[in-house]
Parts: structure tokens; sequence; C-alpha cells
């Protein structure tokens, strides 16, 4: 697995113009590819009108799957330009529709290249990124009475605490990047005199 990668903030839209052509490039998070694929259906039939909707996608933290379409462009034009920018930034997870209308000048192969490849990257500065990190899920397990500052430690020590659960005892699932686990462990035993439970669980990816 990679140990991080970068995403969108969220969904959005940019415009550029030119040589009055009008660019507009959608971005958005996209988990799976069906999702990519639901959101470039969704923008074609918003701008049903234009001339062109290319588009460009990444999915997997690795860049296992990565689709591009020139949609009428000439042949690597327009869908190449924006896949390449996508990669070029270590965006994952993420899908580009740039759609155009044209404005009456021809731009040219390299006019278009600059052009598609430059809106998504503008549209990236736009929209803003984040980076996502690889971590282990670890579950904590410790008594009534030691749960409530544990939890406190945990987040002002800056650690993730995804859910809480009361049960005979309390179970706190926390990520934790793989090199911290030693020097977890040992102060979890140090701040609960070694009564609290540490299970270390799958692998994840989260805020950075």
């Amino acid at each position: 697995m990679q140990d991080e990668y970068r995403t969108v903030a969220r969904a959005g839209t940019h415009e550029t113009e030119v040589n009055r052509s009008r660019f507009l490039c959608a971005l958005a998070p996209a988990a799976t590819e069906q999702e990519a694929q639901d959101f470039v259906a969704a923008v074609r039939k918003e701008h049903a009108d234009a001339t062109h909707n290319c588009w460009a996608y990444v999915i997997g933290a690795d860049a296992g799957t990565q689709r591009a379409s020139d949609d009428g462009e000439p042949g690597g034009t327009a869908g190449v330009p924006m896949l390449q920018m996508l990669l070029r930034r270590d965006m994952r997870y993420v899908v580009a529709v740039v759609t155009r209308y044209y404005g009456g000048v021809k731009l040219g192969a390299g006019g278009l290249i600059r052009a598609y490849g430059g809106a998504v990257g503008e549209a990236l500065d736009a929209v803003g990124t984040r980076t996502r990190r690889r971590f282990r899920l670890a579950t904590v397990t410790v008594d009534h009475q030691r749960a409530g500052k544990v939890q406190n430690d945990l987040r002002a020590t800056g650690r993730e605490v995804r859910d809480v659960r009361y049960g005979e005892a309390v179970t706190i699932e926390i990520g934790l990047p793989d090199a911290d686990v030693a020097a977890f462990r040992a102060w979890l035993a140090d701040a609960t005199a070694g009564t609290a439970g540490l299970e270390l669980g799958g692998e994840a990816y989260g805020d950075a």
C-alpha cells in the first residue's frame, strides 16, 4: 500500500477561457470507478449542449485504475493531458471532466493539450487538495475509571479517535502510523499502569 496519496478536498468547478473557448473543469472525489463514471454521466447531462465533455479519472492509492476520454477532440489532445495533470499532482480517487464550449478559434493540437491540462491544474488549485495517509487501525481497551483521561490524552496528542464503545470496559478505536506503534504501546502502558489492552487491526487511510 502507498504510505499516502492526495485527493481533492471537495467537489467543485473552475472555469478558464482560451481564445474565446470556455473550459469548465468539474472535479470530484471518487471512491470507486463506478462513482467516477456516474459523475462523468451527470456532468455530460448537465452540459449536453457543450461541444465536448472530456474526462479522466484515477482510482486507487496506487493509481491502479486510470481512464481518459477525448470525447471527439483529436486523439490524445484532451483526456490524456488531463490524466497526466492528475498524475503529475499525485492525485488519487479523483475524477475530472472538462466541458468545452467552442468559441470559434481553432487551438491546434498543442493549444488543446495546454488548454485541457491547464484547466485541470487550475481547477485543482482553486478547489484545493488534501493528503490522506496510511495508518494502522488499533483498539484500546481500558477500564471506565481511566477511559476519560486516556481519551483526552489521545486527542491532546493529535491521535484520531475513530470510535468509542462502552461495555464492561471502554473500547476506543484509533488510527496509528505503523512507525508509532511501539512508542504508543509504551505510552499506553505507562498512562494506564499496564492495565489497558492494545489490539492491532487492518490498515486504512485518513487525513494527514
